[in-house]
């Protein structure tokens, strides 16, 4: 039950891409302070986050990195019925020059109006360490989970992702706009390619982005080839069966 709730919690990781941030209050001691912050995950599957330094959660965090990030299932009618993960976290800001330049080519792709603001004001990277996630799917559906067992890391973090969805958006525009079909999506302004994980990819249509899961799990760039050109000519969503290279 344990392995397959932390599936279910690492979709909705990977299907939401915006939450709220609870720092321990630098200028009110003892009271949490939400904040909403956008999020991707970096190549370890933790959540990747760009703040400002003059922001109250910034310097909340400076003080003390314990901290929570809340996910809810989006567009939801009824929030209690919805699925909502928890992550208790030590959030850490990137110093290291080689993992800030390898964070900005991740979320720039996520989130390309940042690399502006990123530029003209004082930005950081952070990254989320788990330390316990409390994933709720419903009622009655309610779990602890031990930290490393949603996180998943990227097989194809670096080159070889960037590589993937550079050939994507440069030469396959029309698979692009098959995949929102098939998932009942709209395409709205040109739709792009931001990510590719085993389990799935990410496109970006605008300011918003989906996550759209492969028919099965892909541990190779054969293999994700395969299961897009799949997709690319599928009339409905295939279930599940095994891809390989």
């Amino acid at each position: 039950m344990s392995a397959k709730a932390a599936k279910h919690a690492r979709e909705m990781l990977l299907k939401e891409y915006r939450g709220v941030l609870s720092t321990q209050s630098k200028k009110w001691p003892g009271f949490p302070f939400g904040s909403v912050v956008p999020y991707c995950l970096d190549a370890l599957g933790r959540p990747l986050i760009l703040i400002s330094r003059i922001a109250q959660h910034t310097h909340n965090l400076q003080a003390d990195d314990k901290c929570s990030l809340l996910i809810g299932e989006r567009n939801a009618d009824d929030i209690q019925a919805a699925g909502r993960l928890t992550l208790l976290a030590e959030a850490r800001q990137l110093t290291d020059i080689e993992e800030i330049e390898a964070a900005a080519v991740r979320y720039y792709r996520y989130f390309p109006t940042s690399r502006d603001y990123h530029k003209a004001h004082d930005f950081d990277f952070w990254v989320l360490q788990p330390v316990q996630w409390r994933y709720i799917g419903g009622f009655g559906d309610i779990h602890w989970l031990a930290a490393d067992s949603v996180p998943q890391p990227n097989v194809f973090a670096g080159a070889q992702e960037g590589g993937m969805i550079e050939h994507m958006n440069r030469d396959h525009a029309d698979a692009i706009h098959h995949y929102l079909a098939l998932a009942g999506l709209p395409a709205g302004e040109e739709p792009e390619m931001a990510g590719i994980d085993s389990e799935g990819f990410h496109l970006r249509v605008g300011a918003t982005l989906h996550w759209l899961p492969f028919p099965a799990p892909c541990l190779d760039p054969g293999a994700v080839r395969q299961a897009l050109v799949q997709l690319a000519r599928a009339e409905a969503w295939p279930g599940s069966e095994v891809i390989q290279a």
